[in-house]
C-alpha cells in the first residue's frame, strides 16, 4: 500500500543531502522543505568525499576575471562564459555563507584564509577545511545547522524512485522507504541534488551507489540533458584493491610532487603544464603509460617527505591502508571516474526544462564546466546552485500540487549489470566500434523494466552523446577523431530523442574473421 505524507503537502521537496541539496535547504529557510536521503543525513554523498577544497578568487593577487580565464581553458571551448562569469562571481558570497552556516575554514597565522594551488589554477584560489578532508568538514557543519533549523525536515532512509507528473508539471516524488514500502511526496517544487554517476564504473571515487540518479529520475520526467559525454576521470586515484578507490587529491601535485613510471622517468615533462596540466591532459597521458603495459606513481618524496602526514593526513592514512608510506614510498596511481560534466540541463537558477524541476550540483548541466571541470569548481557550483535554485523557488508564488497518479514502485537499481559495458567502452579512449557496442548492450535494458533500467538509462546517454561528438574535446578522447572541430557546440536532447538514435544505431561485433 502507498502512503500519501500529506501533512509535507506544499513543501519543497530536495533529494539528496549534499553541498548542493543541504544548501539548498538552509538558503530556503525559514521557508519549510524535506530532504529525502536514502542514507543518513550526509552520508554517502561525493562532497564528504572531497579533499580538495573550494575555489575561490580571494587572494590579493587574484580576481573573478583570472578564475573565469583559468575556467574558460580548462573547459576546452565549451563553457557558458555567462554562466560561469556568474557562478565565479558569487564564490566570495559563497565562502561567506557557509561561513555563516559554521564551517571553520584553514586560516594562516595572519588570519586570512589559507589559499592552496591546484592544477590548471594560476593563482592559489582553493579553500580548504582541515587540509585535504574539506568535503567532510564542509558537510559535518552543515549537517549541524540543517539539525538547528525547525524548518527542514529530514527523511532518512527514503530511495526517490519516480518524479510524479500532472501533465508536464512535477506533481509529486514516489519514494521506497528503509523499509521497502512505497511513499508519495506530493510536491510542486521538486530539486534534484542527487550527485554524479561514478557508480556506472569499477574504477571510480565517487560512492559506488551514485550512478546518476537524478539524471535518471529527470530523464524518465521528460527532461532536457545536456554534454552527457563529458565524464571526467581523475587522472591520481590510489592503484589498490580499495573499492570506490582512495582519491589522491591534484593538492599533493600542487605541493610538488611528480608523476613517473616505472622506468622512473617524468613523463609528464614534455608535456605543456606538467603535472599541474587540466585532469583530462594528465589522465589521457597516464592512461597511455598503462595502455603499454607500465605503472605510473606519484612520487611525493623529495617535494614533502616527512611533511606529507602533516599536510595530507586522509591521504597518508589512505596510503597507510595499502601499506604505502608517502614520505618514504611512490604512490601507485591510475585514473578514475571522478566528475561529470553532463546532467540535467538547466538555466542559470538551476531550472530545468520541466515546470516545478531544479537540478543543483553534480547532477546537473549549468555550462560551468563546459567539456572539462577545473579543480574544485565543483564545490563552488554545488554551493552558489544550492542557494540559487532555494532564491528563484522563494520568488515563485506558492501554487497547489497537482493531481497525483500513483504508480506502481519500481525495483531497486542494480547498475551492476551495467558497469562492465560502461568501464570497458566508455572509458578514457573512446572510438565508434567501443561506443556502438555499448549502445547495443544497453538499450535493451534502458528499455526493460528490470532492475537495471535506470543505470542502464543514464549510460545509454552517455553513450548515444559519446557517439554523437565526433571530435576529441576536453574529457571526451576518441581515437577515431583525435582532433577539435573548429566550431565547438554544446548538445541537448531529451531521452526520447536519445532512445530512437540508439535504436537507429548500426552494431558490427568487434571480432570479425581474417
Amino acid at each position: 500500500m502507498t502512503e500519501i505524507l500529506d501533512q509535507l503537502t506544499g513543501r519543497t521537496v530536495i533529494v539528496g543531502s549534499g553541498l548542493a541539496g543541504l544548501m539548498t535547504a538552509l538558503t530556503l529557510a525559514p521557508e519549510p522543505s524535506v530532504i529525502v536521503t536514502r542514507a543518513a543525513l550526509g552520508a554517502e554523498t561525493s562532497s564528504a568525499w572531497a579533499q580538495g577544497g573550494i575555489a575561490a578568487s580571494i587572494g590579493a593577487d587574484d580576481s573573478a576575471a583570472l578564475h573565469l580565464a583559468d575556467t574558460l581553458s580548462a573547459g576546452d571551448g565549451l563553457c557558458d562564459r555567462s554562466v560561469a562569469a556568474g557562478i565565479i562571481a558569487e564564490a566570495p558570497a559563497a565562502i561567506a555563507a557557509l561561513e555563516q552556516a559554521g564551517v571553520r575554514f584553514d586560516r594562516n597565522q595572519a588570519g586570512k584564509l589559507s589559499l592552496g594551488l591546484e592544477a590548471a589554477h594560476n593563482r592559489r584560489r582553493i579553500v580548504h577545511a582541515e587540509g585535504d578532508g574539506s568535503g567532510a568538514a564542509i558537510i559535518e557543519a552543515l549537517v549541524r545547522a540543517v539539525a538547528r533549523t525547525p524548518a527542514i525536515t529530514v527523511l532518512e532512509g527514503f530511495e526517490a524512485r519516480r518524479i510524479l507528473m500532472d501533465g508536464e508539471r512535477v506533481a509529486g516524488l514516489l519514494c521506497a522507504t528503509a523499509a521497502g514500502r512505497a511513499a508519495v511526496l506530493p510536491a510542486a517544487r521538486l530539486v534534484l541534488a542527487t550527485g554524479g554517476i561514478g557508480g556506472l564504473y569499477d574504477a571510480t571515487t565517487n560512492p559506488m551507489g551514485n550512478f546518476g540518479q537524478g539524471v535518471a529520475l529527470a530523464a524518465r520526467a521528460g527532461a532536457d540533458l545536456a554534454d552527457m559525454e563529458f565524464v571526467q576521470f581523475h587522472p591520481t586515484a590510489l592503484d589498490s584493491r580499495r573499492k570506490p578507490l582512495a582519491l589522491v587529491s591534484e593538492a599533493v601535485r600542487g605541493e610538488g610532487a611528480l608523476l613517473v613510471n616505472e622506468r622512473s622517468e617524468r613523463f609528464m615533462a614534455r608535456i605543456s603544464g606538467a603535472e599541474l596540466a587540466p585532469r583530462d591532459v594528465v589522465a589521457r597521458a597516464i592512461s597511455a603509460e598503462i595502455a603499454r603495459g607500465g605503472r605510473v606513481f606519484l612520487d611525493a618524496r623529495k617535494a614533502l617527505g616527512s611533511r606529507f602526514a602533516t599536510r595530507f593526513p586522509v591521504i597518508a592514512a589512505l596510503c597507510g591502508e595499502a601499506g604505502i608510506d608517502p614520505a618514504q614510498d611512490l604512490i601507485p596511481v591510475r585514473p578514475a571516474v571522478h566528475y561529470h560534466m553532463g546532467g540535467v540541463a538547466t538555466d542559470a537558477n538551476g531550472r530545468s526544462s520541466v515546470p516545478g524541476l531544479w537540478i543543483a550540483g553534480e547532477a546537473a548541466s549549468t555550462g560551468l564546466h563546459g567539456a572539462n571541470r577545473l579543480a574544485s569548481n565543483s564545490l563552488l557550483e554545488a554551493a552558489v546552485m544550492g542557494m540559487r535554485a532555494a532564491r528563484d523557488i522563494s520568488a515563485m508564488p506558492a501554487g497547489g500540487t497537482g493531481d497525483i497518479s500513483v504508480e506502481q514502485l519500481p525495483a531497486p537499481a542494480d547498475a551492476s549489470p551495467v558497469r562492465a559495458v560502461v568501464s570497458r567502452h566508455l572509458g578514457v579512449l573512446r572510438n565508434a566500434d567501443a561506443l556502438h557496442a555499448a549502445i547495443a548492450a544497453l538499450l535493451p535494458l534502458a528499455e526493460g523494466d528490470g532492475p537495471a533500467a535506470d543505470p542502464a538509462i543514464v549510460a545509454l546517454l552517455i553513450a548515444v552523446f559519446s557517439s554523437l561528438r565526433i571530435e576529441s574535446r576536453g574529457a571526451h578522447a576518441r581515437t577515431d577523431f583525435p582532433l577539435k572541430l573548429a566550431d565547438a557546440q554544446r548538445r541537448r536532447m531529451r531521452l526520447s530523442q536519445a532512445l530512437e538514435i540508439a535504436r537507429a544505431t548500426p552494431y558490427y561485433p568487434l571480432a570479425r574473421s581474417a
